[in-house]
């Protein structure tokens, strides 16, 4: 949205104007940044990819590069790309249709990339991720990996999620929170998440009257937000940005949501859109992949000492969990259940759901030696 879709004075030009906050400043100066183009800055109906728009977001881009940081680009609009050359009016609903726009898609979206860098001397490598590279620790490493290596040959990595092969059922949903997890996979300093709006509102602008909400520091500047869906061309929208916003804050990445007009300033000063201030301190690669990025096996049901116990930080034991659902094995990433049935937390389990099943509602003492560890160690174990 524009600043003029708000009326004076709540407008994100005279919110963010003069002293820039400590998130703001964190983003400004970070040394690694995950930028995230979605689909719209990207693509149109009737023409397919803008490369105009394009060569501008890699201008912005450059620039932060040449200022000394490290820049990963996370970019939506391959089903967008594949749209015209395929002669498709508008956005497929069905998975094979999709999966087809992608991959004619993805060819003409890094084509385009790698066109535009080069008139920089640079090049592009493509890294094409599903859900599954996130939630199997080892591809998750090889993932790492792979991106750390095209940085340190001062290649530019951009990202999309492998649209052509993913099913609905393993699919992130949307680019948004790819990019958040992206950035904690790189260790980023910052997360700039471009698009058609220039940042958060509690409403929807086009609709009425919105308030912009220009700095986000907790859960309480969210009161009375109310997110919208996707557009025609993605898959995203307020409510996958501020999720993944939030995503990233919690693993403690700075976050900037701002419009891709804006890609300039936000990629310099970061005083435009919304920012999001990051948790303190940033949870471990381990806890945030079993909070955010593992799938779950199973549940482990919990009594209201276990419930009490795990939110103390302190090891699950057997003789606190009443039930389990699924089946898991050691190793797996299972939720932690209340009696409401609220998941609690999250933890890497010891046991097999066959060995557990006849623990559960022990004491520790009268467990065989071989079954006296904890069922998860607090080392393990993350509130969600």
């Amino acid at each position: 949205m524009r600043s003029g879709d708000v009326a004076q004075p709540n407008s994100p030009t005279d919110l963010v104007a003069g002293e820039p906050s400590p998130a703001r400043a964190a983003i400004a100066d970070a040394r690694r940044v995950v930028v995230k183009i979605g689909s719209s800055a990207l693509t149109s109906l009737k023409g397919g990819l803008d490369t105009e728009r394009l060569d501008r977001l890699a201008d912005a881009v450059e620039a932060r590069m040449r200022a000394g940081s490290d820049v990963v680009v996370v970019s939506s609009g391959a089903i967008g790309a594949g749209l015209a050359p395929l002669k498709l009016a508008t956005r497929p609903r069905d998975l094979a249709t999709k999966q087809a726009a992608a991959s004619v898609g993805q060819l003409a979206l890094a084509h385009a990339w790698g066109t535009s860098f080069a008139r920089y001397g640079r090049t592009v490598g493509q890294v094409l991720l599903s859900a599954d590279d996130f939630s199997r620790r080892e591809h998750h490493r090889n993932a790492q990996r792979t991106l750390d290596r095209l940085r340190s040959l001062g290649a530019v990595a951009v990202v999309n999620e492998n649209d052509t092969v993913a099913t609905e059922e393993i699919r992130f949903g949307d680019n948004d929170r790819l990019a958040a997890l992206v950035a904690h996979l790189v260790g980023a300093d910052a997360l700039v998440l471009l698009s058609d709006v220039a940042g958060l509102y509690d409403g929807d602008p086009r609709k009425g009257s919105a308030n912009f909400i220009p700095e986000v520091r907790g859960s309480v500047d969210l009161d009375g937000v109310i997110a919208g869906s996707g557009g025609a061309l993605g898959t995203g929208g307020m409510a996958s940005k501020l999720s993944a916003a939030r995503l990233a804050a919690d693993a403690g990445v700075p976050v900037l949501l701002a419009a891709a007009t804006d890609a300039a300033v936000a990629l310099t000063t970061g005083a435009v859109g919304t920012a999001f201030a990051a948790r303190p301190v940033r949870l471990s690669a381990k806890k945030f992949w079993v909070r955010h990025a593992a799938d779950s096996r199973g549940a482990v049901l919990l009594d209201a000492g276990a419930v009490a116990a795990v939110a103390r930080r302190h090891s699950l034991l057997a003789a606190g969990i009443v039930g389990l659902r699924g089946r898991f094995h050691g190793g797996d990433v299972v939720d932690l259940v209340a009696p409401d049935e609220t998941v609690v937390a999250r933890g890497v389990i010891e046991y097999d759901s066959t060995e557990l099943s006849g623990m559960f509602g022990r004491s520790t003492r009268e467990l065989p030696d071989t079954m006296q560890r904890p069922v998860i160690h607090a080392d393990d174990l993350v509130s969600v």
